[in-house]
């Protein structure tokens, strides 16, 4: 891999800012989590969740910065074809975890920074207003009073937001039939704000714009430059914005759940031939690919060896960097395809340049500055720094946040501490 280049002043001015990480000296810190007498009892755990029918499949996979603790897997991923690490899903939001890896390239290399006003490097986004109402079937629209920001962007904060945990997004789909994300057009990226930039956290498309930033400044499509400067590196080889043959045939199932409470087969798809990959949502993966690039990021910026980026910059990234704004409970308003999101409620959390983050430690589970996300299919996976542990536990299933999954998700993540 070409080796980075050096960073220019804004960028070192960035880092300059960050704090140090766990381990000053580069070496990841002792993992303090996962003893191999407790891997009997993660697999039960996967084994039980899929014969009570909690999931359709699952696959979890628990390793340090330098090696894999916990590898297994439960039920059928499709029709005969049995569930494992291998098992290719469709990422959806996970597909987050490698924009954010690609932007901080960037940042490490002196090509970007994450106060430059998005419309500086893409000025086609200046289109983009704040709703004020629906008035008799038409958007009122006024200007932003602040210039949304790279930060923004990428900490979900810059008035962006998704139409299901937001009636008025819905309302302003209605009215305007504005294509949606997986229809793969330019033009669905240019949602309106519903806030200020930098006035409230919620849930967004900002990444898939970070995406079209990358292109900006590097000329490549973003697919191309996740693949040539993320994933072969990390040897991530199953991970790829098009689902070719090897992998198809180890594409797993959808399932939703139904009224009765049981999960039945159902279909959900990432696009074929967009003309853009929103990288936000855009990715095919497994989770023997996935815990890679974890393992990278617990590795500060090393993964066997390759090293992608400079550990402050990998510390830098995984700050808060909400500038004080809260994490709000998101409500949802399409419940038979996602669930309400307040992970972790009563307890400070924030996001860092990538992933939600956790400010304080979480009894018998993940520390604080841990980080985490999921796919809308139920992909989840979180990293623990001050551990040395990242898990994964994917399956394919609706809604996001099902109750059924998450008393699985918590049960796993219990057992890989309790050891």
């Amino acid at each position: 891999m070409t080796a980075p280049l050096a960073p220019g002043p804004r960028a070192r001015r960035l880092h300059a800012r960050s704090r140090p990480g766990p381990a000053a000296s580069g070496k990841p810190p002792r993992n303090l989590g996962l003893q191999e007498e407790s891997i009997p009892e993660i697999q039960s755990i996967l084994d039980r969740s899929v014969a009570r029918g909690d999931l359709p499949f699952a696959v979890g996979i628990c390793a340090s910065s330098d090696r894999t603790i916990f590898s297994g897997a439960a039920g059928e991923a499709a029709p005969g074809l049995p569930a494992a690490p291998d098992t290719v899903i469709r990422a959806f939001s996970a597909t987050k975890g490698v924009c954010a890896t690609a932007m901080m390239l960037l940042v490490d290399r002196g090509k970007l920074d994450i106060e430059t006003p998005v419309e500086e490097i893409l000025p086609e986004f200046a289109r983009i207003q704040v709703l004020e109402r629906i008035e008799n079937g038409v958007p009122v629209l006024r200007r932003p009073k602040v210039r949304a920001t790279i930060r923004h962007l990428a900490t979900h904060s810059s008035g962006l937001e998704h139409d299901f945990w937001n009636q008025d997004v819905m309302d302003y789909v209605a009215a305007t039939g504005h294509p949606g994300l997986l229809d793969g057009k330019r033009e669905a990226l240019f949602y309106p704000m519903m806030t200020d930039p930098g006035t409230r956290w919620a849930y967004s498309m900002g990444p898939d714009w970070i995406g079209l930033v990358i292109e900006a400044i590097d000329g490549r499509r973003i697919e191309d430059f996740a693949r040539e400067e993320v994933l072969i590196p990390l040897g991530m080889h199953d991970t790829d914005v098009h689902l070719r043959t090897p992998m198809a045939e180890r594409l797993a199932g959808v399932s939703a759940r139904n009224d009765a409470g049981d999960l039945v087969p159902t279909r959900i798809d990432l696009p074929v031939a967009p003309e853009i990959f929103p990288f936000g949502s855009s990715l095919y993966t497994t989770a023997a690919d996935y815990i890679r690039l974890l393992r990278m990021l617990l590795g500060r910026g090393v993964l066997e060896g390759t090293r992608l980026m400079r550990p402050e910059t990998v510390d830098f990234m995984l700050q808060d960097h909400l500038n004080g704004l809260g994490f709000r409970r998101l409500r949802s308003v399409a419940p038979a395809f996602v669930g309400d999101v307040d992970f972790f409620e009563g307890t400070r959390k924030s996001h860092s340049l990538g992933f939600f983050r956790n400010d304080e430690d979480i009894p018998g589970m993940r520390r604080a500055g841990s980080q985490s996300w999921a796919g809308v299919c139920n992909n989840h996976f979180w990293f623990d720094p001050k551990s040395d542990l990242a898990a994964v536990l994917f399956t394919q299933s609706l809604p996001f946040l099902d109750p059924r999954y998450m008393q699985t998700y918590q049960a796993f993540e219990r057992a890989v501490y309790a050891g």
